[in-house]
C-alpha cells in the first residue's frame, strides 16, 4: 500500500457564491480501502463528482491526478477505460434493462466475450439474488438488489479504482451488514476502494484509512481502527457520549 492511485490536493468547488467542498486533499494508495465521511451535506458526493467530472456547470480549482496522470476534463468513458469506475448515489440502474443486459452495459468498454461471460458468472456467484432474477427487469428489484446490481455493473468494467457513493443509503439494516460484507470481499479481491458513506461505524470498520469531512473541509484523517476510538468520532458520528 505505498503507491497513491488517486491524490486530490487543493480541491474547491463552488456554486455561484457557495463554496461547497474548500480546498481539501486526500489520497488513495492501490490496495487500500479508504472512506470520507460526513453529516449528510458535508460535500462528500460533490468530492466525488468532482474527481469523476460529472457535477453541473460550477467552478473547480485544484488538482486531481489518478494512475499518475491528472484527470481533468476526461470524459466519463474516458475514465472508466482507464479504470476508474463509481457507483452513484441512488445506485442509477437501468430499470427497464434485465440485470443481465446491465452487467453487460458494465462492461461496455470490453471486447472479450469470454471474460465478460466469466465475470457475469463471477459475479453472480458473489451476488446469488442477482443470479435468480438475471432475466428481470432491474427498475422492479428491491433497493438493496439495485445496490447489488449497480456495483456489480461497475466491478465489470475491471476497475482499478471503485468509488463509492452512499451504497447503504435507504437500506434495511440486514441488507446494509451484506453490502458491507460485499465492500470487504471486492477489497479483499485487490480491489482499490473509496467509500463515501454516513455509516460512519460500518464504514470505519470496513476500511484501512479515513477522512472525516466537515463543511466542505477535511477535518480530520488518520487509520479507521483509530479513528473509530477517537472521542471526536465517537460522539460526532457515532452517537456516543464523549
Amino acid at each position: 500500500m505505498t503507491t497513491p492511485i488517486l491524490q486530490v490536493r487543493g480541491l474547491s468547488v463552488a456554486y455561484g457564491g457557495i463554496q461547497a467542498v474548500k480546498g481539501i486533499d486526500l489520497e488513495v494508495r492501490e490496495g487500500e480501502l479508504v472512506t470520507l465521511i460526513g453529516a449528510n451535506g458535508a460535500g462528500k458526493t460533490t468530492t466525488l463528482k468532482a474527481i469523476t467530472g460529472t457535477l453541473p456547470q460550477c467552478r473547480i480549482a485544484g488538482h486531481v491526478d489518478y494512475a499518475g496522470a491528472p484527470i481533468h476534463g476526461l470524459s466519463s468513458f474516458a475514465l472508466v477505460k482507464r479504470g476508474l469506475a463509481m457507483v452513484p448515489e441512488g445506485r442509477g440502474v437501468f430499470a427497464r434493462m434485465t440485470i443481465r443486459e446491465n452487467l453487460l452495459m458494465g462492461a461496455y468498454s470490453r471486447n472479450d466475450k469470454a471474460g465478460i461471460e466469466a465475470d457475469i458468472d463471477k459475479w453472480f456467484g458473489i451476488f446469488p439474488r442477482l443470479r435468480e432474477r438475471a432475466n428481470q427487469l432491474a427498475g422492479t428489484m428491491s433497493g438493496g438488489e439495485q445496490q447489488m446490481l449497480a456495483m456489480a455493473r461497475a466491478l465489470m468494467s475491471h476497475p482499478k479504482l471503485l468509488l463509492l457513493d452512499e451504497p447503504s443509503m435507504g437500506l434495511s439494516p440486514l441488507m446494509v451488514e451484506r453490502i458491507f460484507e460485499v465492500v470487504r470481499e471486492v477489497s479483499a479481491q485487490g480491489v482499490t476502494i473509496l467509500l463515501v458513506e454516513q455509516n460512519a461505524r460500518m464504514a470505519l470498520q470496513a476500511a484501512h484509512r479515513g477522512y472525516v469531512m466537515d463543511s466542505g473541509a477535511i477535518s480530520m484523517s488518520g487509520e479507521a481502527s483509530a479513528m473509530l476510538d477517537d472521542p471526536r468520532v465517537r460522539q460526532a458520528y457515532l452517537g456516543e457520549e464523549a
